[in-house]
């Protein structure tokens, strides 16, 4: 079975919510509009509950199959925050809001799961429960976490949880998926350096927190070259050093930002250790003082060995098994699906959204979601609930 042709009737409108949403990005714990619209669409469509406020800003529908709730259930997320960067797209449908846009494609994970439902909704071909998770905050700020602990799971007892990832290094219409990790583990890095202010003229003066911080910047490198064994995988990246305001002023201070990645334990550990040692020894080496924190936000994404062939199961009866393929290797990107999935059975699979040479990637300011990929997403979803779900 390809895409489902009802879903396919109603493209069209698909790509206008989008389009709506992708003029209105809000970021995380913000999504007052978004969550409203995805509300305001699940009544609409008649799911038997619609559920708001969890972890602010998030949206849960309930679907029943027919014969109503029998103890079996599956759940679905998608996210649907935006991120802080200007838009430099040109589209007519581009951010109305200065220094925020969808740069991710939350704006059409959310749109395919507003799919799901309304074909879902009407058809009711699945005997059982399907929670629909519009999860608020996964830039950054872990809302899949946060709903965990407002007791998602409790609330809506489902055996598995599935999501999906829109993925423009992939050609349009083709699922990647695998068991295990699939992304990495996140944590993030601050380093404050105090030294001693002077004239730029005078650098005897003074203890340059700026030079200080480019050694440790360059010794940083040497972490994942010479400390992590090469056969696994581990990043340090320093990507925001502030300090100073002018031309010939040496400052008393500098922050720095950065991220660190991984998979195993033992390379968080290994990483948490040397990035500690090498910002405040290399601080203490020039006569500064410095103070740093490696902080854990994401576990590693790692999907469940059978869930994931349910997965697969299905992306292959929407696209064909030769567009449904293994995933060459895992991402270093981070993503809080990992909290849910650390809770529940689950998959999260990647679905190409190519459009040829030149694609701009995600968080790019000229990124834009493919929306001929949204009824392929919207069918994987429906046509999971019904073969997870099989009428009996």
């Amino acid at each position: 079975m390809p895409i489902i042709n009802r879903i396919a009737e109603f493209h069209p409108e698909m790509t206008e919510w989008r389009h709506d949403l992708h003029r209105h990005p809000e970021l995380g714990f913000q999504e007052v509009r978004t969550s409203g619209v995805v509300a305001a669409k699940l009544r609409e469509f008649g799911c038997d509950e619609v559920i708001t406020g969890i972890a602010t800003t998030g949206v849960v529908g309930v679907i029943h199959g027919q014969g109503g709730p029998n103890g079996r259930a599956i759940g679905f997320r998608a996210d649907m925050d935006a991120l802080p960067i200007e838009e430099a797209t040109g589209k007519p449908y581009a951010s109305q809001t200065p220094g925020i846009m969808h740069a991710c494609g939350h704006d059409g994970h959310t749109t395919m799961l507003l799919g799901a439902a309304r074909y879902l909704a009407e058809t009711r071909n699945f005997s059982g429960t399907v929670y629909l998770v519009f999860q608020p905050a996964e830039e950054n700020l872990a809302g899949g976490e946060v709903m965990v602990k407002e007791g998602l799971f409790e609330r809506f007892p489902m055996d598995r949880i599935f999501g999906l990832h829109n993925w423009p290094g992939a050609p349009a219409g083709t699922f990647l998926h695998a068991p295990g990790p699939v992304m990495a583990a996140v944590a993030n890095l601050e380093a404050t350096i105090t030294g001693r202010g002077a004239h730029g003229a005078m650098p005897h003066n003074g203890i340059d927190p700026i030079l200080i911080a480019s050694h440790i910047v360059t010794a940083l490198q040497s972490v994942v070259a010479r400390n992590v064994n090469p056969l696994e995988a581990g990043v340090i990246t320093i990507g925001h050093i502030k300090g100073g305001f002018t031309f010939n002023v040496i400052p008393e201070s500098v922050q720095m930002q950065g991220t660190a990645r991984w998979f195993l334990p033992e390379v968080s550990d290994l990483l948490e250790a040397n990035f500690l040692r090498i910002v405040t020894g290399i601080a203490a080496s020039f006569g500064a003082t410095a103070e740093a924190s490696f902080t854990r936000a994401y576990p590693a994404t790692v999907n469940e060995a059978e869930s994931t062939e349910i997965a697969a199961k299905a992306a292959a009866t929407v696209v064909g098994e030769a567009r449904a393929r293994k995933l060459p290797q895992p991402t270093m990107g981070g993503e809080d699906f990992s909290f849910m999935l650390n809770e529940k059975p689950g998959a999260y699979l990647f679905l190409g959204g190519g459009k040829g040479e030149g694609d701009a990637m995600v968080h790019h300011p000229k990124y834009d979601f493919n929306d001929e990929i949204l009824p392929v997403g919207a069918s994987w979803f429906a046509t999971l609930a019904e073969q997870v779900l099989p009428r009996r």
